[in-house]
């Protein structure tokens, strides 16, 4: 199967797990929803992507065995956000619900507009993409992808989520970042991009 097949299955099972673990644990609480509503509009943003304009590094085909011990069980750790926080009865003050939203939605627009914007300016010129949400920082994507999960992690309220997030960090962004930079040195005008954008935090001019 392709890789993006044993990550999506991962998405499509968050809505039934978050379920499930509700009724398991009796808890229907507004923390419970929350999450529900958080993640699940995540899987179905993230199929709409896939179906429109996916990432064309996840359509190379893996074994089975590679793809579910090595693709499918890393990401299954992101379970656990959901797990820590519906099993242990979280209640979250007020405050903290406004600002997991906040970054929730800031990431949101971060991976998903900034992913568009390479796919489809990549279908007209090849190249440096140097504009827009790249202007400032040459990984908004996966910006967005970090504040998405560090909101999830917030809810759970347990330091376990934010192990996992930075085991992902550390092991699968920042390795795709400094990849992705070697690729790009190839072209003349990367280093005076790269003077004024920061690798995944956006360079501000003061």
């Amino acid at each position: 199967m392709k890789t993006s097949a044993y990550i999506n299955l991962h998405k499509v099972l968050v809505t039934p797990i978050v379920f499930a673990l509700m009724w398991y644990f009796d808890n229907w609480s507004v923390e419970a929803f929350v999450y529900l509503a958080m993640h699940g509009t995540y899987t179905i943003l993230w199929l709409i992507k896939h179906v429109l304009f996916g990432d064309k590094r996840f359509e190379t085909k893996q074994a089975l065995w590679i793809g579910m011990l090595f693709i499918f069980l890393p990401l299954a750790g992101y379970y656990a956000a959901p797990f820590l926080l519906i099993s242990r009865h979280v209640v979250l003050p007020p405050y903290m619900f406004g600002l997991i939203l906040f970054l929730y939605i800031m990431g949101i627009f971060l991976h998903y507009v900034s992913d568009a914007q390479k796919y489809y300016t990549l279908q007209l010129r090849k190249g440096l993409i140097t504009e827009g949400l790249f202007s400032r920082t040459r990984n908004p994507n996966y910006l967005g992808e970090i504040l998405i999960y560090t909101a999830y992690a917030m809810m759970s309220m347990h330091w376990l989520p934010y192990v996992i997030l930075g085991g992902w960090i550390f092991g699968f962004f920042l390795r795709n970042m400094l990849s992705k930079d070697k690729s790009l040195s190839r072209y003349a005008e990367f280093e005076n991009y790269k003077s004024r954008s920061g690798i995944l935090f956006p360079k501000l001019d003061l």
